[in-house]
């Protein structure tokens, strides 16, 4: 009886997905809830970053590990002072390709990135007792175990079941918040529960402990 049961369920959500698919406008392709999944944002350039800039058929105008200055832009032969900074890769492209056109013939400009810090904004910072406290680009998906490793774990003097995330909230980020995570209960102890995931921009901070 069960087995009947499960069959019967079985052919009935068959038969939903397939009208689902006949009714959809022609050129559209119907995709099952469980495969969709979210887009990964875009990278953005940042300061630091370099760049690989390819530019066909044009070689003297080709780049390669060009840095992001400080101030966000970049220069390349017959295209000075480029805002780099902010935009995605694609989209830097394409600015340049707009600079090129007075002096190449429909220019086909390629930006890869060769090595990454990401926009200010969205890099995550490890202060305090950490053993290289630094700032490090954001990735999709990043912990905060990614970020201890990222930054080679706490010093002896670390009291790290009193650190917090210093999180930036608001539709302007000029709010914060304060989430307290413990860190030695994480490392040493194995709780994942403390594993808890980073946002863009935020910041570890690592207190000492006391003495």
């Amino acid at each position: 009886m069960q087995d009947t049961r499960l069959r019967r369920l079985s052919v009935i959500a068959f038969a939903m997905f397939a009208l689902a698919a006949c009714s959809a406008p022609r050129g559209t392709t119907v995709v099952a809830p469980a495969a969709r999944q979210a887009e990964a944002p875009a990278y953005l350039i940042g300061p630091g970053d370099t760049l690989d800039i390819f530019v066909h058929l044009s070689p003297d105008l080709t780049t390669t590990a060009l840095p992001v200055r400080p101030d966000g832009r970049l220069s390349i032969p017959l295209a000075p002072d480029v805002d780099a900074a902010g935009r995605t890769p694609s989209q830097l492209a394409r600015e340049i390709e707009e600079r090129l056109r007075r002096y190449v013939q429909e220019p086909n400009v390629t930006v890869m990135v060769r090595s990454f810090q990401g926009a200010p904004e969205t890099q995550i910072r490890v202060i305090g007792e950490a053993t290289e406290p630094r700032a490090m680009p954001y990735r999709e998906g990043m912990t905060v175990l990614d970020v201890l490793i990222n930054a080679r774990g706490l010093t002896r003097y670390a009291a790290g079941n009193r650190a917090e995330i210093i999180r930036r909230t608001g539709p302007d980020g000029g709010l914060r918040e304060s989430l307290p995570v413990r860190l030695t209960d994480l490392l040493r102890g194995g709780d994942l529960a403390q594993d808890v995931p980073m946002h863009p921009g935020d910041t570890l901070l690592i207190p000492q402990a006391w003495f």
